[in-house]
């Protein structure tokens, strides 16, 4: 939840799919400025909560990740860097869960489509029910924010970039200061894409996906000539996760994509076994908790990827 009171309001209508440096502008405000968005979903609305899996077949990428804004910074010049305070979020209690088919890191051994269904308490932000027996602690977040490139033309919304855009990272959640490089006069700043909850790896491609609003103040460091975002955390990232330990697997190998997914996939046989999940809840579960690391990339010619299940979620 977010008590700052926004000197901006930018409703869900300024949405856009890709970047572009030539957007119509959604507002133009003086550097620190506190602006509420209202974010979509990644599915721009086209999964609902009465959606069942066909709806996953028929999705429209070209309406994938939509972002609200742009939103130019006066003052902002190429070199320097956007400081972006991320105040807060106000959820839905609505959020879905997909496996599409040819995405995601196992894309080849989940072809069908699958969904999952969240109802979450948007007040209390209690853990989401998964299944019978599953409890997801939630801890919300814009998957997408980002400036535009100088490049013109427009670009896919898909890919992080080096002014950002789908980062994807869980982190990026209240109380966080995100910085961004600044290429284009304005800066140019949307951002969407919000979750209620994801495990870093995004592992099946989709997250908690939920509509919810974003409340971030927009500031300015000049001359900053910073190369790629970075971010600072005002205190622990996973105290969310970590009271009852975790269940973790491994992948080693000469090939950090190779270690990733035989890390992941252990750990869907491994819930499969335990917990008597099909391997297709598995796979969207570990997605929206689990957490991918890099153990050890030394020791050459082999290196350790490992894969954190946090056992709260069955505790």
């Amino acid at each position: 939840m977010c008590n700052k009171c926004p000197d901006y309001t930018i409703h869900g209508r300024h949405h856009h799919f890709g970047w572009d440096n030539a957007l119509v502008l959604a507002e133009t405000v003086a550097p620190g400025s506190t602006l509420e968005f209202h974010c979509h979903d990644s599915s721009a609305g086209q999964l609902t909560k009465d959606s069942t899996v066909k709806d996953v077949e028929t999705l429209d990428f070209g309406k994938i990740n939509p972002v609200s804004g742009p939103i130019y910074v006066e003052g902002a010049e190429p070199g320097d860097a956007l400081k972006i305070t991320i105040e807060g979020f106000t959820p839905s209690g609505f959020g879905w869960t997909a496996n599409i088919p040819g995405f995601g890191l196992l894309a080849d051994q989940f072809t069908d489509p699958a969904l999952t269904i969240w109802d979450y308490d948007p007040d209390t932000l209690a853990p989401a029910l998964f299944g019978k027996h599953g409890r997801v602690p939630l801890k919300p977040f814009a998957g997408t924010i980002g400036c535009a490139l100088a490049e013109d033309g427009l670009h896919s919304i898909v890919p992080p970039r080096r002014v950002g855009g789908n980062l994807d990272i869980r982190d990026l959640a209240a109380g966080t200061t995100l910085y961004l490089p600044v290429e284009v006069a304005g800066g140019l700043f949307s951002i969407g894409d919000t979750h209620a909850a994801q495990g870093d790896g995004e592992v099946c491609g989709t997250a908690i996906e939920s509509p919810m609003n974003a409340t971030v103040t927009l500031d300015l460091v000049k001359d900053a000539q910073l190369k790629m975002p970075r971010f600072t955390t005002p205190g622990p990232v996973t105290n969310h996760l970590d009271a009852k330990g975790y269940e973790v697997t491994t992948g080693i190998g000469p090939d950090l994509m190779t270690g990733a997914r035989d890390a992941v996939s252990q750990m869907v046989d491994l819930l499969c076994a335990t917990q008597g999940l099909a391997p297709e809840d598995a796979y969207m579960l570990v997605s929206t908790c689990g957490d991918l690391r890099i153990s050890e990339i030394v020791d050459m010619p082999n290196w350790i990827v490992s894969f954190y299940f946090p056992r709260c979620v069955f505790e």
